[in-house]
Formats: structure tokens, C-alpha cells, sequence
């Protein structure tokens, strides 16, 4: 069953609901929409994979950057700044999944500066990128792979970019094209790994600093 609240889902189970055995349990994904445009394709996007995330087992919030101010950048420090008003969502994630448009070959400012404005929060931690534009907005998903290295954040290799997604949307949202649900799924579950794996890292055998 998929709850909703205050933009956090989460998973229940019934007895007739059967989790990926592959998945490990418990482990907590922020679905990270973006773009702020008006217009914008992010959230409507970000609603679709957070409810896949969900379905594979996972505790799934959704971070949608239009529904936050960060301080100003006067205030920002190196490894971060004051705390923000989504630090600690940033934090508790295990995971991440990034919802981006492709913006002149990259990504758009204002995930820049939600990445920029936290640093711990980050660190040894998991992330994989669903990417969209008018040619799938790989750019996009590449650049933000060489940001995340530096956070030590390791993203998989499956990576998803949809291309001219806005022709697949009706009344209910987005409607993946064949093919699309399935490679989005894989990046999940490679995910689900990774993150499984860190966060089991971060508890037994902390980097020494």
C-alpha cells in the first residue's frame, strides 16, 4: 500500500503484497524533483518514480525543490552552510533519486545549489538519475555524476533519460513508453544495492577521518 504524507511515502505491507526479494528492507529514498519552472515537467515526473521506488520496497520521500527556499548564498560555507529546510530529509536518505531536465547540457541551478548548500548529508551515499529533454537529457545526468563524485556519492551505472517526455502525459500523469518502467526498475535496484551496501558501510566501518 503507498502512503502519502506531507509529500513523504511510504510502504506498507498486506498479505497479499509481495516485495522484491531483492530489495533490501527499510532503506529510505529521497526523489529529488529538480526544476522550479513553471510548466515544468519535474514533479509530474518525480510522482512516477517515487511510486515505482515505492513499489520496490522502499521508504520514498519526495523532495520537490519548488516547495523550498534555501537561505542565500551570502550565507554558504565550504562543506555546506546554516541548516536548510530540507537538511535533515537530505540526511535520513539512504538513496537518491534525481528527477532533472537537461538545461543548456546540464543541469539547472537551483539543484546546484540544494547540493551545494549541504555536504554531510550527502557523503557515502547512493543515487541514480532519471533525466529528461527534448534528446533524453544524459548531459544533464553526466555532469551531475562528476558533482556527486565529489560529495562521494556513488551513482549507478544504469541511468534513465526520457526523451520529449511531455508527449507521454495524460489525466493520470506520466505514461512510460515500452521499455521505459523496466530500465527505470534495474536503476532501482542497483540503487537498492549500492545504498544497502553504504549504509551498512557508514555503520560498521565508518571512513576514519
Amino acid at each position: 500500500m503507498l502512503n502519502v504524507d506531507g509529500g513523504r511515502m511510504t510502504t506498507s505491507t498486506s498479505p497479499d503484497t509481495v516485495t522484491d526479494p531483492r530489495s533490501p528492507a527499510s532503506l529510505r529514498v529521497a526523489v529529488i524533483a529538480a526544476s522550479v519552472r513553471d510548466g515544468r515537467m519535474s514533479r509530474t515526473l518525480a510522482d512516477w518514480a517515487a511510486a515505482r521506488v515505492a513499489a520496490a520496497g522502499c521508504d520514498v520521500d519526495l523532495v520537490d525543490l519548488a516547495d523550498h527556499e534555501l537561505p542565500p548564498d551570502r550565507l554558504l560555507q565550504p562543506g555546506g552552510g546554516p541548516r536548510s529546510p530540507i537538511a535533515d530529509r537530505i540526511g535520513r536518505a539512504d538513496g537518491y533519486v534525481f528527477v532533472s531536465p537537461e538545461y543548456n547540457h546540464s543541469f539547472p541551478g537551483t539543484l546546484k545549489q540544494a547540493i551545494d548548500w549541504h555536504y554531510r548529508e550527502w557523503m557515502f551515499k547512493a543515487a541514480t538519475v532519471l533525466s529528461y529533454g527534448v534528446q533524453g537529457g544524459l548531459l544533464a545526468a553526466e555532469h551531475l555524476r562528476g558533482v556527486l563524485a565529489e560529495l562521494n556519492v556513488v551513482t549507478t551505472r544504469r541511468v534513465v533519460g526520457l526523451r520529449a517526455p511531455w508527449d507521454d502525459v495524460d489525466a493520470a500523469g506520466f505514461a512510460s513508453p515500452p521499455g521505459v518502467s523496466e530500465a527505470f526498475d534495474a536503476a532501482v535496484r542497483e540503487l537498492g544495492w549500492w545504498a544497502d551496501t553504504l549504509r551498512t558501510a557508514r555503520r560498521e566501518r565508518p571512513l576514519p577521518r
